[in-house]
């Protein structure tokens, strides 16, 4: 499967995430083809119509779409945005029973469009809808999973980055359990470089420590809601961080990023959806079990299985 010269990348959902995914993309040459699928047909297509219209400045990459679900089709990514949105003041959690409705109803007409394709779902709550996706569409975890924590690891890496004084890349940092209120960083494996966080110095003063770690982290779980209450929506980012995992796929990569995929027995959880650091490529995800948890981490990692069991069992999931 060739990034550029025969790839297609279908996005479900043409609003504020979906068109940001489809934009990202086609700025990134993500995917030789980008294909918008919305059931709005206004919208999607006068969305269709300002990005083409961009299109000679962005690359390789076309733009076609509509409210015609042939534009899904033989798609080797789709990517699902599609989704009541997050209000603020309200919790990803809360939006649970109505994303899980859409997607019963929208999953198996994707799957028969693009039955060979990786599904990337963004759509929150994207660790509980994984699940729901997963049951609805019988396809292998590896093959429909989420953007899990990958955009919340981008997001701590450029705070620890800027106190430190260094590239965003040097950063060797995770976010992972929950897409929400419960996850937490893996601050036991966290470096600059190969310096361990709590040693690192500049202008020969150590920068962090563990409380300011701790504030970061709460800083890091609440930017979302920051957003959101600012300007009505996250999108930018997230679209961003998606058209990434996207690349990751189309590119065969086996790049290790913390997406999230339903676990079978790690750190003895099964049958939720969780963040570790996972392998990605043309075939799709798959967790890195050696991932190293200290015994606080593993404990926080179980509280975060436990509280979206709870919300699983209460949709009957």
């Amino acid at each position: 499967m060739s990034l550029i010269e025969n790839s297609t990348l279908a996005i479900v959902g043409a609003g504020s995430v979906g068109t940001a995914t489809a934009y990202a993309a086609m700025i990134r040459g993500s995917a030789r083809h980008v294909r918008l699928y919305d059931i709005d047909a206004a919208r999607v297509e006068a969305e269709v119509l300002d990005l083409a219209h961009g299109s000679q400045f962005t690359g390789s990459s076309d733009i076609d779409g509509g409210a015609d679900l042939r534009h899904v089709e033989g798609a080797d990514v789709v990517v699902i945005t599609a989704g009541a949105k997050q209000h603020p003041g309200q919790t990803r959690l809360d939006l649970a029973g109505t994303n899980v409705e859409i997607l019963r109803s929208m999953l198996p007409k994707l799957l028969e469009r693009a039955p060979d394709a990786v599904y990337l779902l963004v759509t929150n709550p994207c660790d509980v809808l994984t699940v729901a996706a997963q049951q609805i569409t019988g396809l292998p975890s590896s093959r429909v999973f989420s953007s899990g924590t990958v955009l919340d690891t981008a997001r701590l890496r450029w705070k620890l980055a800027q106190r430190a004084g260094v590239a965003q890349s040097s950063v060797h940092a995770h976010i992972v359990g929950e897409h929400g209120d419960t996850e937490f960083p893996l601050w036991s494996a966290a470096s600059i470089g190969v310096t361990p966080l709590l040693d690192w110095e500049r202008d020969g003063q150590r920068v962090f420590d563990a409380a300011e770690l701790e504030t970061l982290s709460d800083e890091v779980r609440n930017a979302a809601y920051q957003v959101i209450a600012g300007k009505g929506a996250t999108n930018y980012a997230i679209g961003l961080s998606a058209a990434r995992i996207v690349e990751a796929v189309l590119g065969d990569e086996h790049a290790i990023l913390p997406v999230s995929s339903v676990l079978e027995g790690f750190l003895d959880i099964s049958g939720v959806a969780l963040s570790i650091p996972s392998v990605v490529s043309a075939s799709g995800v798959r967790p890195v079990t050696t991932t190293p948890f200290s015994a606080e981490e593993t404990e926080a990692l179980r509280d975060s299985a436990r509280a979206l069991a709870k919300v699983q069992a209460s949709l009957r999931i």
